[in-house]
């Protein structure tokens, strides 16, 4: 795993190679995305029935997670370390209020908002250290002083009890890819005041599967059903946590 993973996409190349062939229509990626778009657009409505709520989308990138959610908040701020990352987001058209923030020194405030509020959090914990772990979810008690304040939602996109794992025994055990158990998930966020209430996976397979011309067509199928059979979650390759504060 690249120790600076943090600086990646800090340059115009890495960003678009992300933008558009990692999530490039039909890829790996761009399925789990979909699925995850249709979840969580259902998780709002049923969440947040009467008031859309502002959405706070921290390590925002180019601006995914706030399109998934277009039409269904009523304000959106991303935030995000890389300047040229939000300039992506702002040409793919992402309707928020994107906002640099530093990659060290006082946790950043979230901008002040009246009613309720969702914090989002997708491809950044797995890849990154227990510091920035740490201030990405002081930043979301931050946002979610209460229970009542709204939903924190974190993707883990690299489960440790999934089939992904099972490659790192062609590299004789040395790590070389990153990944996170549902034990260290939710000690995590409970570490900084958040309980689990609900976590649905999103892959079963891994991206050789959806690679292969044979292959693609049946991983899909695979995936598309087994995502939605209870309990599934323990098992896939992509999980998303959703998670409430407590007291």
């Amino acid at each position: 795993m690249d120790d600076n993973y943090a600086n990646a996409f800090q340059n115009a190349g890495a960003i678009d190679k992300y933008a558009h062939v990692t999530y490039a229509p039909g890829s790996y990626a761009w399925h789990i995305n979909r699925r995850q778009r249709a979840y969580l657009r259902g998780l709002i409505r049923r969440a947040f029935p009467d008031l859309r709520p502002t959405l706070h989308d921290f390590a925002c990138g180019t601006g995914r997670a706030i399109r998934n959610l277009d039409g269904l908040v009523w304000r959106a701020h991303g935030y995000d370390t890389s300047p040229d990352m939000l300039a992506k987001a702002a040409e793919l058209g992402t309707e928020a209020r994107l906002h640099t923030v530093a990659a060290g020194g006082p946790v950043p405030e979230p901008v002040a908002t009246d009613g309720p509020a969702v914090v989002t959090m997708f491809r950044l914990l797995l890849n990154v250290d227990d510091d920035v772990r740490a201030r990405a979810l002081a930043f979301a008690a931050k946002a979610l002083p209460t229970a009542e304040t709204g939903l924190l939602v974190v993707e883990n996109h690299g489960n440790s009890r999934s089939l992904r794992h099972l490659r790192a025994n062609r590299h004789a055990g040395r790590r070389w890819f990153a990944e996170l158990s549902h034990a260290q998930v939710v000690r995590l966020l409970r570490r900084h005041g958040f309980e689990v209430v609900a976590r649905r996976g999103f892959s079963m397979l891994t991206p050789g599967w959806y690679e292969r011309p044979l292959l693609r067509r049946a991983a899909r199928a695979v995936d598309g059903l087994a995502c939605r059979i209870p309990g599934s979650a323990a098992w896939a390759v992509n999980v998303v946590y959703v998670a409430r504060r407590t007291g």
